[in-house]
Parts: structure tokens; sequence; C-alpha cells
């Protein structure tokens, strides 16, 4: 499967890194790919421009951070794409903990569905940090991921990817405002970071 990921932070690489890993074809699309490949951190791989990235892609995930996302989107043609939303709406600008920019009665998923009609939005793996995305196994025992969207193929797509990096428990919602209490999560999630020492940590539903 070809996977476009929009967005170059450590999120972006690392699934970058584990979609290769499993035998994906990977692009990661940045503003300038010139500059992006000057930066220390960057490794030898495939970047587009966002104008380019999704073209010929059979998933495109957006890796962005929150506040910039529909800005970086604006750019990319997401028609009839499925999109493998990841990021959470998280606002640093009275510091931390950061707050959520979106809650309640909105998410960002949604925000971005409304401002791509044509794409096929799904929320997923916002819920844990970016080494875990990728291989679920680190933490020693399965664990719970969640899946949200309204398109049951889309959802599909992503629920096969899941699989495909290790996630065994996998639960799915049949409507995309469920990413509002997923992404809501993350409030919590950073305060267990602190309390913990670590991000390396996740929910298992017990049922």
């Amino acid at each position: 499967m070809r996977i476009a990921i929009i967005g170059t932070g450590p999120v972006g690489r690392t699934l970058a890194d584990g979609f290769s890993l499993i035998g994906h074809d990977v692009v990661n699309g940045t503003r300038d790919p010139d500059t992006t490949r000057q930066r220390d951190e960057w490794r030898d791989s495939a970047l587009a421009a966002y104008a380019d990235a999704a073209t010929g892609a059979d998933l495109v995930v957006n890796a962005t951070g929150g506040q910039v996302s529909l800005a970086a989107l604006a750019e990319v043609d997401l028609d009839g794409k499925v999109l493998l939303d990841v990021a959470n709406p998280l606002d640093f600008s009275h510091g931390f903990p950061p707050t959520l920019s979106v809650k309640d009665t909105d998410s960002l998923a949604e925000q971005i569905q409304r401002a791509h009609p044509e794409a096929r939005v799904v929320k997923a793996l916002n819920t844990v940090n970016g080494a875990v995305m990728v291989d679920p196994t680190r933490l020693g025992e399965p664990t719970t991921i969640f899946v949200a969207g309204d398109d049951a193929g889309a959802r599909q797509v992503v629920h096969d990817l899941l699989v495909e990096l290790g996630w065994s428990d996998i639960v799915e919602f049949p409507a995309l405002d469920a990413a509002r209490g997923l992404e809501m999560w993350l409030p919590l999630w950073v305060r267990l970071m602190g309390a913990l020492g670590t991000a390396d940590f996740n929910l298992k539903l017990v049922r």
C-alpha cells in the first residue's frame, strides 16, 4: 500500500519507519522538502511537497500538530482518499499542561471532515505515543486501540493496517463523532505521562 504521511515531526518520522518496516511504500509530505532534508534529525527517505504527497496514495495520514492540521491539509488533495487522523488539538498557548482547542461538541477529526467532505476520515492511534503506535508489543501485553469513522470501508483499511502493526484488541466506533472522546483522553494522558515518567503506556479495556 502507498501511504502518504503529512508531517515530518517525531510522530511522522516514527510512522514512516514503522509502515516501511511492514512493507508499505511511504512518502512524507512537508511544506518545503529542501528545508526538511537539511534538518539534522531527517534521514534519507521519500519527501514530497504537501500538494504532491497524496498523489497515488491509498492512505493519507495526518501526523501534523493539531493546531496546524487544517492549514496543512488544505494543501493536500484528499478527495476520495482514506485519511487516518492521528493528531490531537493540543493548545500550548498558556503553557503546560496543554488544553484542547476543540472538545465536547466537536473534534479535530470532524473539522477535517467538514473541510474535506469528499475525504473518508478515520480517527485512530491518537491515544498512544508514536513508538507504541507502530510497536504495541513494546508494552509487554495486549492493550486497546480505538477506531472511529463514518465510512465502514475506510475503517476497514485502518483496521487492517493496525493488525499489521501488531494491534489485536481494536474497538471500533461506527461514527466519526466518537473522535471527541478519543481526543479528550489526551489531557489525562499528559498527566499520566508526568506521573509515570514515561510515554510508553496505554489503556487496556477489560470487559
